[in-house]
């Protein structure tokens, strides 16, 4: 008996080939619902959905029983001896037993996924021949004659994706034959009837430029594009972009068909007719190698280096190491043309992903080989017979094996290690142990050469249109940001020599370089990005770098804008075992840059002694980059961020233990720092500035993980350098998430003095208003400290000063010199304000005793910046060398000067007055000895 579905259904029987086909609709239902799962149970609520879909009868059961006896009956009357036993009930259904030879479903399948892989294995003859016999099957849509519900509808769905599959799989073989003629018309109708399809696009592209039509092949991807954008507002994909990059420069590699190479690298040298031996039968030329990437871009030593270990070493084995998009193989392929004449044998460049972009096992490596080195015919199955076959193709040969991007020493150990003479350049993520040989591992590009890739590949664009030059559409440049063809514009000033800006738009100047650091210079992200600026000419530098701008969700950008390099970027997490991933999740919570085993150690949650292993495990798995010495690690910036963007998928508890280890130490180090002579060799202030960004972007993350005692603490270790620094913007962000951590703390003490701070920092600023009410809530707080309390009269008197209310502010601060006399700070600031406001009222003489309790005060304290400060004031009293019109308020802190004895007209503005008039020295941080 015979079963046919890919069209109208049919049923015949084997003998006289009669046809038997059920004429009740609701029983070829029944009987094709069974055929198209062959096999299996189809559940019985599954029939009835099929056959009255979501209104069946009340009798639905007993009406399926029937049809069920109706089919039964019909496969004993065709076939006695089997028939009954073919269509047996099995809980929660039924099943029906096919022979996959009976059902045409089940041979196109298997006809199908033999063409697959014949053409991965670059068969092409026999892939297109096992497609072809797939195609031939399908006599229409599946089961075209036959009502469809929810199960059939899904399987049409399916068969036709794949009935497309094996017309693509057939003619991109065709193509490979160079059969480029016989498949035109037919790719030419393919594409009217699918004018959305891609692949029979590039096929069509393919063909016409092998017929001499280039501008037709140009013109077809114009129209696809057109389509694409009115239909769905999206490009080509980026193969299709590159063919016709390719087409567009000429590609000759393009005009040759695989398999016509191989018959005439055949043809050079015809092996000996009676010999059956595969090493014996193979052509001396191995495959053309590919020529240099004309985009290829700095790595000026590492391209000098590995050229001198292609020349000084030959044989053996090589190592390029790097992270997914480094331009491992774009430097392998340099260099291994630098060398061409150390190789008379031939170089060949040997893929190790299959199309679908999967490794190949070791078997199919080595198949892989020999195809590359020109092997025709037959070659062995098992590993050994292969390996044989090719050592003795390369033995006595000097040839230059490019394996490119190998998975795993497993993979490459039965080629490996190659006859003498034979070199293997390997490109991989991990460095691959148990291959004797120098590694060299790729880091991101310097900043200069990641901005001449980006202006390379941006500047190499094709045309949009056939026959329309980019750069002049819209009539303009404006593609580059208002930047001009070299990414910079004019270095114009307005009349107060600022940088003149465009509202709204980023600087021109620096795009190019923001862009580069936002790809984390790495070659890969660097041409996604360029590439896409190419082909959507409605989008800037600008805009591609504002959709960068946020790093949590600059790989998922990344990944929008080219799909296939996203998959590779977040290829080597993906392949690293689970507590490898853990550990990088982790480690994400790192700021950027260099980090040692001490800070990993705290991230990681395990002792010092332990946390080299880690690391180690990471730099094994192609995530993390050593120094050579290994006191310093560090996670490429993107592969940190595609880290981190997985943290969802760890414990909250393990993030937030990890938060708070960092958040702690991170406060201790700010702590001590203040009284520091050096931190890591700078002075504190100049640690400080270096490690802000990332101390803010900690408390941005404690405060998120919803650490309030973190935020606070860490906060508050910043304050000091944030004043001294005169911070503002920094300043307000953290102080304010620490007072928002401090109310959910329900803590008041802590409230009260983040309050007092964030009222310095508007008094700072010039808002009088928001100070004073900040001020008087400390005040009003029952739990503020006596310190704390003291500094927020003294800063509401520094508000009256600047209102001219000298006396309201020295009526402000007396009471904390007669009812606090131990409360040190607090009587520092109150002489201080009396001292400003005697100064201003009775002159210098008036004003020296205050500002000299000041600095016995300052000395009691240990604070050198208020030491200093008092100084300075006791030396301007002394030496009569104020400066004229301003007053130096607060350490570092100058502002308009009233003249003596005048209560109105304070200055506007916070400001230090020039060196040349003796301001300030460098600002001190409080308690810095």
């Amino acid at each position: 008996m015979r079963f046919k579905v890919l069209g109208p259904l049919e049923v015949t029987t084997a003998a006289d080939a009669r046809t038997v086909t059920p004429r009740a609709a609701k029983v070829r239902v029944v009987l094709s619902t069974l055929l198209v799962r062959p096999n299996e149970v189809v559940s019985v609520d599954g029939l009835i959905d099929e056959l009255w879909s979501e209104q069946p009868p009340r009798t639905a059961m007993t009406t399926l029983q029937v049809y069920i006896s109706q089919l039964r009956k019909l496969l004993q009357d065709v076939q006695p001896d089997l028939g009954r036993d073919a269509l047996l009930t099995r809980a929660p259904g039924y099943l029906l037993r096919v022979d996959p030879g009976q059902l045409d479903l089940a041979v196109f399948e298997d006809l199908h996924r033999q063409g697959r892989e014949a053409l991965a294995e670059g068969d092409h003859a026999t892939a297109a021949d096992l497609q072809r016999q797939a195609l031939a099957l399908w006599r229409g849509p599946l089961l075209s004659d036959t009502p469809h519900g929810s199960l059939l509808k899904s399987m049409s769905v399916r068969l036709t994706e794949a009935r497309l599959a094996a017309l693509e799989q057939r003619v991109r073989a065709e193509l490979q034959l160079g059969r480029h003629q016989e498949v035109l018309g037919e790719l030419q109708a393919l594409t009217t009837e699918l004018p959305l399809h891609e692949d029979f696009h590039a096929h069509l592209m393919v063909a016409l430029y092998r017929t001499g039509r280039q501008a037709d092949a140009l013109r077809t991807f114009g129209e696809l594009r057109r389509t694409l954008v009115r239909e769905l507002a999206i490009e080509p994909g980026r193969r299709l972009q590159q063919l016709h990059s390719r087409i567009l420069t000429g590609d000759p590699s393009l005009l040759e068909p695989a398999a016509q190479r191989q018959q005439r690298l055949t043809a050079d040298r015809q092996p000996p007719a009676a010999s059956a031996d595969p090493a014996r039968t193979t052509p001396l030329k191995p495959a053309r190698f590919p020529s240099g990437d004309p985009l290829f871009t700095g790595r000026r030593n590492q391209l000098e280096q590995l050229t001198r270990w292609l020349r000084d070493r030959p044989g053996g084995c090589v190592q390029v190491t790097g992270p997914a998009g480094m331009g491992k193989t774009a430097l392998a392929v340099s260099a291994a043309h630098r060398v061409a004449e150390l190789f008379p044998d031939g170089r060949v460049l040997v893929g190790l992903r299959d199309e679908t972009g999967h490794p190949l096992p070791g078997e199919r490596v080595l198949h892989a080989v020999l195809r590359a080195l020109g092997a025709v015919g037959q070659q062995p199955r098992s590993v050994a017979a292969l390996r044989d076959t090719v050592h003795r193709l390369t033995e006595g040969r000097r040839l230059l094996l490019v394996l490119d991007d190998a998975v795993d020493a497993d993979q490459l150990n039965p080629l490996l290690p190659l006859p003498a003479g034979c070199t293997a350049l390997v490109t991989c993520r991990p460095v691959l142990p148990g291959f004797d040989g120098p590694v060299l591992p790729l880091e991101e590009l310097s900043s200069a050469d990641a901005r001449e890739l980006l202006l390379t590949s941006y500047s190499r664009r094709p045309a949009p249109y056939p026959g329309i030059d980019a750069s002049s559409e819209n009539g303009s440049g404006d593609r580059l940001g208002n930047a001009g063809h070299n990414g910079y514009a004019d270095e114009g000033h307005d009349a107060t020599g600022e940088p003149e800006t465009t509202p709204g738009e980023s600087d021109a100047r620096d795009v190019w370089d923001r862009l580069a650091d936002q790809c984390g210079r790495f070659p890969g992200a660097l041409r996604v990005v360029a590439q896409h600026l190419a082909f959507h000419p409605h989008h800037s530098p600008a805009d591609i770098a504002t959709r960068l701008s946020a790093a949590e969700s600059r790989p998922a950008t990344l990944r929008a804008l080219d799909e296939e390099y996203g998959r590779s970027l977040y290829a080597a997490y993906a392949a690293a075992p689970e507590d490898v991933r853990q550990a990088a999740r982790l480690l994400s919570l790192l700021p950027s840059g260099p980090f040692t085993t001490t800070a990993a150690a705290v991230a990681l949650g395990v002792p010092e002694e332990n946390a080299p292993l880690s690391v180690q495990s990471l730099v094994t798995a192609g995530l993390v980059v050593s120094s050579p010495d290994g006191t310093a690690h560090r996670f490429p910036e993107l592969q940190r961020l595609t880290a981190g963007e997985a943290l969802g998928e760890e414990q909250p508890a393990l993030v937030r233990a990890a938060l708070t280890r960092l958040s702690g130490a991170a406060a201790d180090q700010a702590e001590t720092a203040q009284h520091a002579a050096r931190v890591e060799g700078l002075h504190p202030l100049d640690w400080f500035a270096r490690r802000r960004q990332d101390l803010v972007a900690l408390v941005d993350q404690v405060h998120d993980a919803g650490l309030w005692a973190q935020t606070v603490r860490l906060a508050d270790a910043m304050t000091a350098f944030l004043e001294a620094l005169a911070a503002w913007d920094v300043w307000g962000h953290t102080h304010s998430l620490a007072l928002d951590a401090a109310g959910r703390l329900t803590d008041e003490a802590a409230r009260a003095r983040l309050l007092r701070s964030l009222g310095d920092l508007a008094w700072q600023r010039q808002r009088p208003d928001e100070a004073r009410e900040l001020y008087e809530q400390v005040l009003a707080s029952p739990d503020a400290v006596s310190t704390e309390r003291s500094r927020a009269l003294a800063g509401l008197a520094d508000v009256h000063l600047g209102e001219g209310a000298g006396t309201v502010a020295a009526g402000l601060v007396t009471p904390t010199l007669l009812r606090t006399p131990g409360d040190i700070r607090g009587c520092f600031e109150a002489h201080r304000v009396l001292g400003l406001h005697t100064l201003a009222d009775e002159g210098p003489s008036a004003a020296e005793s205050h500002f000299r309790e000041c600095l016995a005060l300052a000395g009691t304290l240990g604070d050198r910046r208020l030491e200093t400060y008092a100084r300075r004031w006791l030396g301007r009293l002394r030496d009569g060398a104020v400066h004229p019109g301003w007053t130096e308020v607060r350490p570092g802190v100058w502002r308009g000067r009233r003249e003596p004895r005048v209560q109105a007209g304070a200055g506007a503005g916070v400001r230090s007055p020039r060196r040349s008039q003796g301001s300030s020295p460098r600002r001190e941080l409080p308690s810095l000895r």
